[in-house]
């Protein structure tokens, strides 16, 4: 295999980690029993499309940090022999098919993060499985949809940099508070050097209206942060806080991708999700106009 190579660091991208321990109290109750991360968009849960924008990327490597209660994902990219017994027994080989592809899908390992003690503790679990080399960070409640994955913008821009990198959006002063925000030096149209990045500001706090969404590429030196770091806002170990202690002795940078996104832990964020895709679905998207239509048309 040949790698791509800069100051030493290899810029091969292989591997991501997909945290998906948090509890998903936006969503509670149905979060009682089922992560935030498999509900249905349709007829695929959310985690399906954030596996699926990886393996698009290049990525054949994923790891799940999951918690009490995630065991469902699991069992959704496990094998199900009984199901696939059944629909082969009576003759349903497309779905037969689209099951075994489901558990085929990429080399996927699980790890626990014992308890929810921030995003960058679940990070720092995956210390072992990435080793030395740079890593993807798709957070499990984001779905971004674009003809090029939003990981793969950002890998393209990692292996020129050689640089940690961070996917970045506008965002609306009332939501500042649900973002780390940054402060960045525009290069380009698309991409920031970062200054500094602040943690969930109030909109009057908040350096700019930029901020980070859940996708990361970041080199191994991160690990080292994250240890360094301590409790910071809420009473958790911060991703955003080793990002600052991280572009004090490496360049980090903030890219603007292309894409839509759903933060599908959010209610709004769900509901549009599910009207956006049905209305890409060949088979529902005529059914789906016609209903809002006459929604529309009765409630004006």
């Amino acid at each position: 295999m040949n790698f791509n190579f800069k100051d030493g660091l290899i810029l091969e991208v292989k591997k991501a980690v997909i945290p998906a321990a948090g509890l998903g109290t936006r969503f509670l109750p149905v979060t009682k029993s089922m992560p935030k991360e498999m509900l249905p968009i349709i007829d695929k849960p959310v985690i399906h499309y954030v596996v699926e924008e990886a393996i698009s990327s290049g990525i054949d490597d994923i790891l799940f940090i999951t918690g009490r209660h995630k065991r469902s994902i699991e069992d959704y990219f496990d094998d199900s022999p009984e199901l696939e017994m059944h629909l082969e027994h009576k003759g349903k080989n497309r779905m037969l098919e689209m099951v075994q592809d489901i558990s085929s899908m990429a080399d996927i390992h699980y790890i626990r993060q014992k308890e929810p003690r921030g995003l960058g503790d679940a990070i720092l679990t995956a210390e072992k499985h990435v080793g030395n080399e740079p890593f993807a960070v798709l957070l499990g409640d984001d779905i971004i949809a674009n003809c090029k994955p939003c990981t793969e913008q950002l890998i393209e821009k990692f292996q020129y940099l050689g640089k940690s990198i961070l996917a970045v959006e506008e965002v609306p002063p009332e939501k500042t508070s649900s973002y780390g925000m940054i402060d960045g030096t525009p290069i380009d149209e698309s991409l920031y050097s970062l200054n500094d990045i602040v943690e969930k500001p109030a909109p009057e706090d908040a350096p700019s209206n930029v901020g980070t969404i859940g996708r990361y590429i970041f080199t191994p030196e991160i690990f080292d942060c994250i240890k360094k770091t301590g409790k910071g806002f809420g009473g958790e170990i911060q991703l955003t806080d080793a990002i600052k202690l991280l572009n004090q002795n490496q360049q980090v940078y903030a890219y603007r991708f292309t894409g839509n996104r759903y933060d599908t832990g959010d209610k709004l964020g769900y509901v549009k999700a599910i009207i956006d895709f049905a209305l890409k679905n060949e088979k529902m998207k005529n059914q789906i106009s016609e209903y809002l239509i006459e929604i529309f048309v009765h409630t004006k």
